[in-house]
């Protein structure tokens, strides 16, 4: 009988290849999730665990007062908000509690729903319900901004006041969400990004978070602190990948319902957000949002909350006259400011 090592030798040279490929592709993916693996462990959870629906929701709680939710965006996790000096700020006067939107940062994802905005915004009202908040003011950053918004529209009793961050809120194509839905697949996905989405999202990662700051440049200390490592793991990539792909519908079937708010809204933007075109959705939305407040900012990007924290204090604490009337203002209070 021929040995193992004759058998090999004897394979055509496309089965070598093949064997060789496979191999490659095997030892990537391994070391990918040590490097998964290595990262959780280096990036201990800094807050709590809520459990909702067979979900473990992670989320940090900073300073005592009226409540601020803080949501996060893509690409991201809850320290984006700290590194933003943001957490620091409003915690000064307001109990900020920042989660980690499922699949991001240390909490789960599992495969038994779709991960719509309506359904993250089920689930953050439900884990705040467990730690006794009733009555927030919601600061929602790009992707989160839909689903602070789904947040307000689905459970509005639980939103005192609405503050949306470079968001994404009308159905315009977006060739991203394109390309980025093979990753979202499962089996197809799952190979994706353990191998070839796990090495251009390392290729790519510093470039999209230059295009997320520009005009301005990336803070120093912005990398070290959310932790590089951390938005590269496979699961936080199927979550991006998933979350764009439901963007377009998302966004299709929230718009729809704008005329349901009645909390104060302010809707803020960077004058240069090359990333989300703050024309087609913030000036959008605010023209479809009577009594809503729209904050643009000279010379800011995509990462508004980096350059704009004193403004996005000032708007947790809208005054309650600004939303608009239930039964239809008779005078539009809607209102654009420019802010230094």
């Amino acid at each position: 009988m021929a040995s193992n090592f004759q058998r090999i030798q004897s394979l055509s040279r496309g089965a070598k290849t093949g064997l060789a490929l496979a191999s490659t592709v095997a030892a990537f993916s391994a070391w990918v999730e040590h490097r998964s693996r290595r990262a959780v462990r280096d990036n201990a959870p800094e807050g709590h665990f809520i459990e909702v629906d067979g979900v473990r929701l992670h989320c940090v709680e900073r300073g005592e007062g009226p409540a601020v939710v803080l949501i996060h965006g893509n690409n991201v996790w809850w320290r984006d908000f700290l590194a933003s000096g943001l957490i620091d700020l409003l915690s000064r006067k307001h109990r900020v509690i920042a989660f980690d939107r499922p699949g991001f940062g240390h909490s789960q994802r599992p495969r038994d729903r779709l991960w719509t905005p309506s359904a993250q915004a089920s689930l953050i009202a439900a884990a705040l319900g467990k730690i006794g908040v009733t009555d927030a003011a919601v600061v929602g950053h790009s992707m989160g901004a839909m689903v602070a918004l789904a947040l307000a529209l689905d459970h509005p009793e639980m939103v005192r006041s609405l503050v949306l961050l470079g968001g994404y809120y009308f159905p315009k194509l977006r060739v991203d969400a394109l390309v980025a839905a093979p990753v979202a697949l499962p089996v197809l996905g799952d190979v994706m990004r353990h191998t070839v989405t796990a090495l251009t999202a390392r290729a790519l990662l510093g470039g999209s978070i230059k295009q997320m700051f520009a005009p301005n440049d990336v803070p120093v200390n912005y990398l070290p602190t959310i932790a590089r490592e951390m938005l590269l793991r496979p699961v936080q990539l199927r979550a991006n990948a998933e979350d764009a792909a439901f963007m377009m519908p998302a966004a299709s079937q929230i718009s729809q319902r704008l005329h349901e708010l009645q909390m104060p809204v302010t809707v803020m933007a960077g004058e240069h957000d090359t990333v989300v075109d703050p024309q087609a959705h913030s000036s959008r939305l605010h023209a479809a949002v009577p009594g809503s407040r729209l904050i643009v900012v000279p010379g800011a990007g995509h990462m508004v909350h980096h350059v704009a924290q004193r403004q996005i204090a000032e708007a947790v604490v809208a005054e309650p006259a600004m939303a608009p009337s239930i039964a239809g203002a008779a005078t539009d209070h809607r209102r654009t400011e420019f802010v230094k």
